[in-house]
């Protein structure tokens, strides 16, 4: 297990910033998932900890140890890579236990090693197929394998379910939370899949264009985001956001709709009022705060989606629990659950909550 300490890491590919003042504690034990948009640097940020990328500038540190210009064989961390990479000759036995094998740890300590991985993973029954007869989850199953069986300081997880369809991604995330219940190792996650960020992570950090824009649990996450960009990337349907300007009570909207809210000490600073799909109520068209028609109706069984079109300020999306007997065309009325509305600033800083 390991406690890891990232102290104002920087990386450049020349005169390239692509990470820069990148401060976390990780603690012993916990799961990290480090989430943004492609190009953000958590790849690279993950490959640097793992070794397989020189630090630029600050300082890496594993239990108090600087860790900078050490190996990435002397680091003692695994790391799960998005391709499995397993040896198409060798069996999954054998595949999990290769890289004791080269330690040239014995046999009977190899044997036990890996039996106790593949038991944990349930994997006992395939020891002895090759690759090309499991199936992907099977697959990345032996990679995880690979890499318990080494007992590391930490894992390291690069988008390792990216491969899979969507019924083995939620089977495999399944495994990943079990594993890490199991373990109680250090895990460190990238991913772009922000489903897979809210219910692994004990904290996400979110980064976007070389910076941490948000550090926090998934719950700190989607109810306080720090900012514009935080609040719409985490949560699916994306968060609503339209301009505003701040009124007595409240904020108008673009197309002069007054919406009273329970906390407007703060509306002199807001230009925008952002509302989750699931907080926004469809009622009769009289009666909403605004008056929107449907464009689609996803109807989901569990939930419906409305994608709708309201005069003056664009398309919003609407996410409601079960059957809404809507088409395409129908007026409706939305009501914004004001308790629930964020406000930012014209600069994207979140004023909070206005309930």
């Amino acid at each position: 297990m390991a406690r890891i300490e990232l102290q104002n890491i920087g990386k450049s590919y020349g005169a390239a910033e692509v990470l820069r003042n990148i401060n976390l504690d990780i603690e012993d034990g916990e799961f990290i998932v480090l989430v943004g948009p492609s190009g953000c640097g958590k790849s690279t940020l993950l490959r640097m900890i793992a070794g397989l990328e020189p630090i630029t500038a600050g300082d890496f540190l594993i239990d108090g140890e600087w860790m900078n210009d050490m190996r990435p064989r002397d680091r003692d961390i695994a790391m799960v890579f998005q391709s499995y990479a397993l040896y198409p000759h060798m069996d999954v036995g054998r595949n999990m236990g290769f890289s004791m094998e080269i330690r040239r740890a014995t046999k009977d300590e190899r044997k036990s090693k890996v039996a106790q991985a593949a038991e944990t993973l349930g994997l006992t029954h395939l020891m002895g197929r090759l690759p090309k007869a499991l199936s992907g989850g099977q697959r990345q199953r032996v990679a995880m394998g690979r890499a318990i069986v080494r007992n590391p300081r930490a894992f390291l997880f690069d988008e390792p379910l990216s491969n899979l369809d969507a019924a083995l991604r939620v089977e495999m995330r399944l495994e990943i939370a079990r594993l890490h219940q199991k373990l109680g190792a250090t895990m460190i996650y990238v991913t772009h899949d922000q489903v897979e960020a809210l219910t692994l992570a004990d904290r996400i950090v979110v980064l976007n264009g070389g910076d941490i824009q948000q550090v926090g649990t998934p719950l700190e996450l989607y109810e306080r985001p720090a900012n514009k960009f935080v609040a719409q990337f985490i949560g699916s349907p994306t968060m609503n956001v339209v301009p505003v300007s701040g009124a007595e009570g409240g904020v108008t909207t673009q197309n002069g709709i007054l919406i009273n809210l329970p906390d407007a000490s703060k509306v002199t600073e807001a230009a925008e009022l952002g509302i989750r799909p699931e907080h926004l109520d469809v009622v009769d068209p009289a009666a909403g705060d605004l008056l929107a028609v449907a464009d689609v109706v996803e109807h989901l069984g569990s939930d419906t989606n409305l994608y709708v079109n309201v005069d003056g300020l664009g398309a919003l999306m609407v996410r409601k629990h079960g059957n809404i007997p809507a088409k395409s065309g129908d007026k409706l009325g939305l009501r914004i659950q004001a308790e629930h509305a964020h406000l930012f600033t014209a600069n994207g800083r979140s004023l909070g909550c206005a309930g």
